[in-house]
């Protein structure tokens, strides 16, 4: 039997799943509807919902793109409306490791933060994100090349990166692992 990958978040894959049932239900989006959306299959996110499938980053990102919420709607207690924990909420995609620090709101927008690591010599292209939504980017450690997929930006310890992340972007190191944090910003619908 293939051994599953590790799952792309710390969280408790149902109660994820319950999250992500209940805002697709809200909008009153069938689970066809929104896969299709996503670019998902039916079953996958029917496994998602249920918690028996552990999805990539990029999955959960192309769901709540959809969705029109930002990642940290399915993360954490702070998406239930409970306090922070100690514990904090980690996701991996192909490239990134990130944990989420902190997730504020303004009238405008929902700001979530991440310290991020990329991988030494790995890529990972992320989907884009909602119209509006932009990332910003702090490089502590190690040399990131980040942006949109056609028009990546470079930067170095010290240096800082900011784009629309509405279009397909990526995430790739170079021979050092990355160490930097992470702001995207999503504006309120």
């Amino acid at each position: 039997m293939a051994e599953q990958p590790p799952s792309a978040f710390s969280d408790d894959p149902a109660v994820v799943g319950r999250r992500i049932r209940a805002l697709r239900e809200e909008r009153g989006i069938s689970l066809s509807a929104l896969a299709r959306r996503a670019g998902i299959g039916k079953a996958t996110l029917s496994g998602l919902e249920t918690g028996v499938r552990n999805p990539t980053l990029e999955t959960l990102y192309a769901v709540t793109g959809q969705l029109g919420v930002p990642l940290a709607a399915l993360l954490g207690p702070q998406a239930a409306g409970q306090p922070q924990t100690d514990a904090p909420v980690v996701v991996h995609g192909a490239a990134v490791e990130a944990t989420l620090l902190e997730v504020f709101d303004d009238p405008d927008a929902t700001y979530e933060l991440y310290r991020i690591r990329v991988r030494a010599g790995a890529t990972q292209v992320s989907p884009a994100h909602p119209a509006g939504v932009t990332e910003h980017l702090t490089v502590f450690r190690g040399e990131v090349t980040a942006g949109p997929v056609d028009a990546s930006l470079r930067a170095s310890a010290g240096g800082y990166l900011r784009w629309a992340a509405d279009t397909p972007h990526t995430y790739a190191a170079g021979a050092d692992d990355v160490e930097a944090a992470l702001l995207i910003r999503t504006p309120r619908r």
